[in-house]
């Protein structure tokens, strides 16, 4: 059965979960006075499910592609932002390695919906 919606790809709804756990981080003193920090961090957290939804909705292979690769280079700037708070004392290490997990899967579910699109267009 082919995917209708960007609602229903896996890739996407993971990375609301992601949002969501990225956003709780976010709130709590002192991350959320250190204002350039926890901006960067979400909008790099909300722009992986903005472009799995983009790309979805141009109806191209190599489009969704592209921006497929967009979210997963997101998801790594996300993991990385979070090293950033865990260094700074922002968040402690057992929370830090809980939110960094869903990052990894989220990176792994794009990575493969990305080879599966490739695949596609190559045959």
């Amino acid at each position: 059965m082919k995917v209708q919606r960007f609602q229903d790809l896996i890739a996407w709804q993971k990375a609301r979960v992601f949002v969501r756990a990225v956003y709780a981080l976010t709130v709590v003193e002192p991350f959320s006075r250190d204002f350039g920090l926890k901006n960067q961090i979400q909008r790099a957290v909300v722009s992986i499910m903005s472009n799995i939804a983009e790309g979805f909705e141009r109806n191209r292979l190599s489009e969704f592609h592209q921006f497929l690769s967009v979210a997963k280079s997101s998801c790594a700037e996300t993991r990385s932002l979070l090293y950033v708070a865990l260094d700074v004392g922002y968040v402690a290490e057992p929370v830090f390695q809980v939110t960094l997990d869903q990052g990894d899967e989220v990176g792994r579910i794009i990575g493969g919906l990305r080879a599966s699109i490739q695949r596609e267009m190559d045959a």
